[in-house]
């Protein structure tokens, strides 16, 4: 049997709360291997990550690599012994080249000054050898999504990673761009690199994957090679239980529109036209999703009808009649609006405060929950109760601050609120980015039974396999324009998709009808 290239012993880590990440984990990686890790939001998987990357130090444990005990107390110490990590969220500087990202730190001379031709030397000499193509000089915020992580992995590489850590590598890709990055991971076994492939697609870690390590609370579950185990067998593994994320949707008579956007054009601030000539409706119980890369549109939309868009705009935007153009969230939600932001550290929770204080951040305003001055405590925490154990929320009860929670659970808090106040219309972004599929599907029976209860669902999704089993109506966005709708969702294929999020597609509108046009 091949000999570990790196082993983790015994790993604990318990942090001052007293919350215990890491219960006696042990993990090793052969030499050129592509390893997956997998488990549930909280299963641990990142904790024990960050401290291979120095981001975290143990409370017990050992780590060898090549033979010799390592102690890694920042990312520095990781960087400096061949291990190098990709994030999910990009850490690349958007206003500067993709050569200026690469060598930041580490920056080649001439005098005083950065030898700006050597960096762009050194980028291309690295992209060529890993066939990782980028242009040395392209401006980091104009590169595309799949673009960005190939110049977060050549960042990498110049730093002398031989291992890398790739955290959700896939999340925000295309079917296309996917199969691409597999063949440039492929490339880098090849080299000898040895790839730990962090991720919640488990047909992907099928694809790509020599071995797995399944995690569950804490500890390890099992290591397998992956021609002897399952998908099945996986998320039975991770979630205790058999997951399957295709659904039976009830049969639902849409109502009237409850959101209508007509004509709705933004111009940023670059001059760009971010959003251009938008026209859709959501009606009563009736999802309708939207599809794309990031980047094209989707974060504008959502700020257009969320009160965040600032700027010149034209056209109408009005949930039961009225227009929201003018308003803030506050109104729009006394409109009978709830909002499950993309990104849940910034805007979706408040890190410092309690999980009861997070829920009853939306409506505390209302009589039910205050009298004058003050608050109803008791009433507050037993909503709280009622809604952890709903949505299954792994924590220590209603008083713990949000930000102690793992991403997934952290999640589930804010689709709960969000769910709670039987909304008219909920704007769902990205409502399972990052969470493990048992988390997943529960939020999907969630906005299915809203569905059902008449709630109107606008979805905006990354996640194709998502988008693709809950909506009714499907548009896909590229460029800030809508370019293909399908009112049969069921019946397009994920590479057809792919086709339309990366603008080689288009449909044009001829008589009411659309046609497929190859670009």
């Amino acid at each position: 049997m091949q000999p570990h290239l790196l082993e983790m012993r015994n790993i604990i880590k318990v942090y001052p709360n007293g919350v215990a990440a890491n219960r006696n984990v042990d993990f090793s990686l052969r030499e050129g291997e592509i390893h997956a890790v997998a488990g549930e939001n909280g299963a641990g998987k990142s904790t024990l990550m960050k401290i291979l990357f120095g981001m975290e130090e143990p409370s017990d444990g050992e780590i060898w690599l090549k033979g010799e005990r390592v102690r890694f107390q920042t990312p520095q110490d990781a960087i400096s012994k061949g291990i190098g990590m990709v994030h999910q969220h990009f850490m690349l500087v958007p206003s500067f080249t993709v050569a200026e990202n690469m060598v930041l730190g580490m920056e080649p001379k001439k005098g005083l000054s950065i030898h700006v031709d050597e960096a762009v030397r050194m980028t291309k000499e690295l992209s060529d050898k890993y066939q990782l193509a980028v242009d040395p000089k392209a401006k980091v915020e104009s590169l595309s999504v799949g673009m960005k992580q190939k110049v977060e992995i050549l960042k990498a590489l110049l730093r002398g990673a031989r291992i890398l850590i790739l955290d959700e590598p896939t999340a925000v890709l295309t079917p296309q761009e996917t199969e691409e990055l597999f063949k440039q991971l492929l490339t880098l076994k090849r080299e000898g690199h040895t790839i730990v492939f962090i991720s919640h697609k488990l047909k992907e870690v099928k694809a790509i994957c020599d071995r797995i390590t399944i995690m569950r609370a804490g500890t390890t579950a099992g290591v397998f090679d992956m021609a002897d185990i399952t998908e099945q067998e996986i998320s039975r593994l991770m979630v205790g239980r058999d997951v399957v994320l295709k659904y039976e949707k009830d049969e639902v008579f849409f109502g009237p529109p409850v959101l209508k956007v007509e004509g709705l054009t933004y111009v940023n601030a670059l001059g760009n036209k971010a959003l251009n000539n938008i026209g859709l409706s959501v009606k009563a119980g009736e999802i309708v999703g939207i599809a794309g890369v990031e980047g094209n549109g989707q974060a504008e939309l959502v700020k257009a009808l969320t009160g965040g868009l600032e700027g010149s705009r034209s056209g109408k935007a009005m949930v039961n009649g009225s227009d929201i153009g003018q308003a803030d969230m506050r109104e729009i939600r006394g409109l009978g609006v709830s909002y499950v932001p993309e990104d849940r550290m910034s805007q979706g929770a408040a890190k410092e405060e309690s999980i009861s204080d997070n829920i009853i951040s939306t409506r505390y305003r209302e009589s039910a929950w205050n009298k004058g001055l003050f608050l109803k405590g008791k009433q507050i925490v037993k909503l709280a109760e009622s809604l952890i154990e709903e949505f299954k929320v792994r924590c220590s009860g209603p008083a713990q601050p949000i930000g102690m929670l793992s991403g997934g659970n952290m999640q589930k808090v804010i689709v709960a609120r969000e769910c709670s106040t039987e909304p008219l219309l909920l704007i769902a972004e990205q409502p399972t980015r990052g969470v493990d599929i048992g988390a997943a599907q529960l939020v999907h029976k969630k906005l299915l039974e809203m569905r059902s209860r008449n709630c109107a669902i606008l979805l905006i999704s990354a996640d194709l396999n998502e988008i693709l089993e809950l909506s009714d109506t499907l548009y896909v966005m590229y460029d800030g324009e809508l370019v293909a709708e399908f009112d049969k969702p069921s019946e397009v294929t994920e590479e057809e998709l792919g086709l339309y999020m990366l603008g080689l597609k288009k449909q044009e509108r001829r008589g009411g009808h659309s046609d497929a046009e190859v670009l």
